[in-house]
């Protein structure tokens, strides 16, 4: 993943908050290579990341695609096919043009990172504005990792590049330890 980002869509409001939605949804936005990750496994992913065949008891948790061109929309319904096939069940996931993207607060960014406080506080040393924080790609992978993705192969073939010290190293180990 190249970035990732929380927040709003789906809407009509403007200028959505986690306290004043509207009617948009809580989304992730995400940046990826294609040469690393193909979209139909970004869609694998994604099914497999919830439970799409409960309908959502509102519009602030409702399952979503925000597609960006025809391709991304065929693609889509194809997996959305599949997985219903596969489940034998109908999946309440809607797939709809993307609209404006509203960033987060910034509590909801990074979430996962954020609750390793040595590491973050690292990172934001790296990163003193916020945006470039949430922007970031070390950030995004690091946060995917303390949520419990990717293993540790992955993240040891990585963990030079992070530019930490051994205290915060040891930290994110002890995490793929858990």
């Amino acid at each position: 993943m190249v970035r990732t980002r929380v927040g709003y869509a789906g809407g009509t409001q403007p200028d959505p908050t986690y306290h004043n939605l509207g009617d948009h949804s809580e989304t992730v936005q995400m940046d990826y290579d294609p040469s690393r990750i193909s979209y139909e496994e970004l869609l694998v992913v994604f099914f497999a990341s919830h439970r799409p065949a409960q309908p959502s008891h509102s519009r602030q948790y409702a399952s979503f695609i925000f597609v960006h061109n025809e391709e991304q929309r065929r693609l889509a319904l194809l997996a959305k096919e599949r997985e219903e096939a596969r489940l034998g069940n109908k999946l309440y996931t809607e797939i709809v043009p993307a609209g404006t993207f509203y960033l987060a607060e910034e509590y909801h960014q990074k979430y996962y990172l954020q609750g390793q406080r040595e590491v973050t506080k690292e990172l934001r040393a790296m990163y003193p504005d916020f945006g470039d924080f949430v922007n970031s790609t070390a950030a995004a992978r690091l946060n995917g990792l303390a949520g419990g993705h990717g293993t540790r192969a992955q993240f040891e073939a990585e963990l030079d590049s992070y530019g930490l010290s051994p205290s915060a190293r040891e930290k994110l180990l002890d995490l793929l330890r858990s």
